[in-house]
């Protein structure tokens, strides 16, 4: 089965990288660039592919961040869900698809399996990989957005579906959670549906992160920086 790299060698040395088919929560703070770690790791390698549902960035400002890391934009997907209420008319592209607003749960599940079909129908890119099925990274940023929109029992059920369907096509999904925005039946509820826990803390301007749920990974806080779309932990 197929691994996904992270770039953070206590997983990838233990496990070879995330399991095809895993969910992870990045729980972490504000102000605490979790963005740029979830970025940096579903940032798509050779032969893989990325989608990015936006709740926080224009479609174009997502594009940008990922060509500033080296990654192939021909293999980058983003669903958008801003700017679409302040350009009504804008159009659907191959690689870049809008809904009206984060409210549009319908909306985004219908473009987010449109763009998954493309992508297994080989119709995604120039250029494509080859492997079947083809190695997928998602990424929902972030839920905390969707949170202010609707009501947490009707946003279950939508994560409930999307990381049913990353197990089913053996991709991987990191979601991004403000850990201080929520209560804990809120918290415990979004955790259900995940295979692990990346928590993110600042202390005094240095960043740490620890990975609950990984067996044989480590669970320590680890320093950690973020350059270029690659994840370096400081000794």
């Amino acid at each position: 089965m197929y691994s996904y790299k992270t770039g953070i060698s206590q997983i990838d040395d233990v496990t070879g990288g995330f399991e095809a088919g895993t969910n992870i929560l990045i729980l972490a703070p504000p102000m605490s660039f979790a963005d740029v770690l979830a970025y940096a790791l579903i940032r798509p390698l050779d032969g893989e592919y990325a989608i990015i549902l936006s709740t926080n960035e224009r479609a174009a400002e997502v594009v940008d961040a990922f060509r500033l890391t080296g990654a192939d934009k021909r293999f980058i997907g983003v669903i958008d869900a801003i700017t679409k209420s302040s350009t009504p008319s804008i159009a659907d592209t191959q690689r870049l698809v809008f809904v009206s607003s984060p409210t549009d749960l319908t909306g985004i599940g219908i473009k987010f399996s449109n763009m998954i079909e493309t992508i297994f129908e080989g119709e995604f890119s120039e250029g494509e990989a080859g492997l079947f099925p083809p190695p997928i990274r998602f990424c929902v940023n972030s839920i905390s957005t969707l949170l202010m929109y609707r009501r947490l029992e009707v946003l279950y059920q939508f994560l409930h579906v999307l990381t049913a369907k990353l197990k089913k096509i053996e991709g991987v999904g990191i979601y991004l959670l403000n850990s201080e925005s929520f209560d804990d039946k809120t918290l415990s509820m979004i955790k259900q549906l995940m295979n692990c826990v990346i928590e993110v803390k600042i202390e005094n301007n240095i960043s740490y992160l620890r990975i609950l749920g990984i067996r044989g990974v480590t669970s320590e806080w680890l320093k950690f920086s973020v350059a270029k779309g690659r994840v370096t932990i400081i000794p």
